[in-house]
């Protein structure tokens, strides 16, 4: 199944916390690494008495279901030693799974596609890079439409991901 996943940091050193997490996710038996949007720099939201953060998007490939996927991202975030002090506040390392092939998904611990992901500039900017024509189930609207409504303010490119 296809799965984009974000990924965002901005405590310690947040590029490296990106390059880890993306590169336990790709180790992973289960989870082939498709595609990596550039690295941004991105302002606060909610809580902005912080950091900026550096956010990506990851395009994998998994023959994970939803929840053993959401697992894999958590336990990467403790082996990275995830730290957050209060809610939208400082992170040494988030995941989210944004989207599930075109699946809507709601439990107790996953809701897909991502809730508030069609209003956040630090996640439609690097999905649309990677992903502009893909339609949220959610609302059956691209990408690249829920971003021209949003707009870009507090979403600078930061560097190219390289391997």
């Amino acid at each position: 199944m296809e799965a984009f996943i974000s990924l965002g940091s901005n405590m310690g050193d947040k590029e490296e916390a990106l390059r880890q997490a993306v590169a336990l996710l790709d180790a992973h038996e289960a989870i082939n690494v498709i595609a990596v949007s550039s690295i941004y720099d991105t302002d606060p939201v909610g809580y902005e008495d912080q950091d900026v953060f550096l956010n990506i998007v990851v395009k994998i490939d998994t023959t994970l279901q939803p929840q053993p996927l959401l697992d894999v991202c958590q336990q990467i975030e403790q082996e990275l030693k995830r730290v957050r002090i209060v809610r939208w506040g400082p992170r040494t390392i988030d995941l989210d799974i944004l989207l599930y092939s075109h699946d809507n998904i709601e439990t107790e611990t996953l809701i897909v596609p991502h809730p508030r992901m069609h209003e956040r500039a630090f996640v439609l900017v690097p999905l649309a890079e990677i992903a502009k024509d893909v339609v949220l189930p959610s609302t059956n609207q691209t990408v690249a439409q829920h971003l021209a409504a949003v707009g870009s303010d507090g979403v600078r490119v930061y560097k190219q991901w390289s391997v």
